[in-house]
């Protein structure tokens, strides 16, 4: 699989903000460990495989990037006037989102089996 050129610094973002992120409770250290298994699997095969129970909390993580990545990391590469990075940002809070949707879609869709997120943030079952 060919990755988009932003991919590399999307999966660094990934953990990044796992690494980032208080584990203050159960809930979030399993968001940021789904996020660090779906660093693992986009840079392996482009693929993250999450059960039918995951996607809600999978959801929840990719919107947690989104948001962090706009309010604290976004601003700054805007600010220093770095078009490749905003650009690669812009990119990663698209595609954080897309996942969102298609994960809460899957969630409200999926019931038995699991179902497989893309690198690009869809779901293909």
């Amino acid at each position: 699989m060919t990755l988009p050129p932003s991919a590399d610094a999307y999966i660094k973002m990934l953990r990044f903000v796992a690494a980032k992120t208080e584990r203050t409770d159960p809930r979030i250290t399993a968001m940021m460990d789904l996020l660090l298994e779906a660093a693992r699997g986009f840079e392996a095969n482009g693929v993250l495989h999450l059960s039918a129970q995951q996607l809600p909390l999978a959801a929840r993580a990719f919107a947690g990037v989104a948001a962090f990545l706009q309010q604290r990391i976004l601003p700054s590469a805007v600010a220093a006037g770095n078009a490749t990075g905003e650009s690669q940002v812009r990119w990663a809070i698209e595609i954080a989102m897309t996942s969102v949707n298609s994960l809460l879609t899957g969630a409200a869709t999926i019931e038995d089996a699991g179902a497989t997120l893309t690198l690009d943030g869809q779901i293909d079952r």
